[in-house]
């Protein structure tokens, strides 16, 4: 069975607004995670584990703010 609300577009306007800046919120905190996984996990490596993935211990931070936020810095 379906059910359906008919309220106004108006009345659901602040919920909306407030709804969007939760998500945008989660959304940032969890690329926010990502980020500080990778670069904790990068890090840990050895240098020899770095250079068999082709990463350089200098560009730690920009790969794993590429992996988190799917740019560059």
């Amino acid at each position: 069975m379906a059910y359906s609300n008919s309220t106004s577009a108006r009345g659901n306007l602040p919920m909306a607004w407030i709804n969007g800046i939760f998500a945008n919120w989660k959304l940032a905190a969890l690329r926010r995670n990502r980020y500080l996984t990778t670069l904790r996990l990068l890090e840990g490596m050895t240098d020899r584990e770095l250079a068999d993935i082709n990463i350089s211990r200098l560009s730690i931070r920009d790969v794993a703010y590429e992996a988190a936020f799917g740019k560059s810095r």
